[in-house]
């Protein structure tokens, strides 16, 4: 299985700064995106300590273990360098006064061939396009899915609920943190978009799926989402990161078409 990727952040129309920050490291095959909170740049220190770390240790380690680490070491190997990350941004709030209660919300893929282990803390998501279908494949650490959860609201009124960017797990606000690992299996032609709530609380599925799902490059598609997104009104910034999967056996065939083999 082969793998492109795109991504984009904008601050939207409502925020001077940008506190999301997103990454891919294309060798490693991982994709990282975090949403910052915190008062002054804290959220953009927060979120981009994330990013680098993450790409910067569990990018190390898949290039050492290589494609091939199973599962079960994959995960292990998310969970440590989260935990890490986790105490890092923790350890700088409470050293610097400026940076207390900073945290960010994180979510991470290793993309393997066909499979994706999938980890995410707090409320920016991971959807899945497949045969036109789009899929939440990740629930966000919130207090309204928990009462949804609970049956105390309906997802209608969620949607138009003031308390939807209360997370009830971040990165970096106590010195542990649980991230939820999940294993998902890649057909070919599967279309994954990562995204900040700057996105999700914009957009709904189906306006989602319409873009994913159109004509044009994934660069195209993050443009027209993010557009999409402040058109909308653009309240809080705006993330996307797009993986696409391709089938390796229809590339290694066009290649050898082109070298007329």
């Amino acid at each position: 299985m082969n793998y492109e990727f795109c991504f984009r952040t904008d601050p939207g129309l409502a925020r001077e700064n940008n506190e999301d920050s997103v990454t891919v490291d294309e060798p490693t095959r991982l994709g990282i995106l975090a949403d910052g909170m915190g008062g002054y740049n804290a959220g953009e220190v927060a979120s981009g300590m994330a990013t680098t770390f993450i790409k910067s240790e569990l990018g190390r380690w898949l290039a050492q273990a290589g494609r091939h680490a199973n599962g079960r070491e994959v995960r292990r190997a998310m969970e440590i360098c989260v935990d890490n990350a986790n105490r890092s941004i923790f350890n700088a709030a409470n050293s610097n006064p400026q940076y207390s209660g900073m945290g960010t919300t994180l979510v991470v893929g290793v993309f393997q061939d066909g499979r994706l282990m999938l980890g995410h803390i707090g409320d920016s998501r991971c959807y899945r396009l497949r045969a036109g279908q789009i899929e939440q494949i990740t629930k966000d650490h919130s207090l309204l899915q928990e009462q949804m959860d609970a049956g105390l609201i309906t997802p209608e009124q969620a949607a138009t609920s003031t308390n939807k960017n209360l997370v009830t797990r971040a990165l970096g606000v106590e010195d542990a943190v649980l991230l939820e690992v999940n294993e998902h299996r890649v057909e070919p032609g599967d279309l994954f978009l990562m995204c900040s709530d700057g996105l999700s609380d914009m957009l709904d599925d189906e306006a989602i799926a319409h873009i994913l799902a159109s004509e044009g490059s994934l660069e195209q598609k993050s443009v027209q989402l993010v557009d999409a997104a402040n058109a909308n009104g653009g309240r809080d910034n705006i993330s996307v990161l797009l993986a696409q999967a391709n089938s390796g056996s229809r590339r290694r065939g066009l290649i050898s078409r082109w070298l007329g083999q």
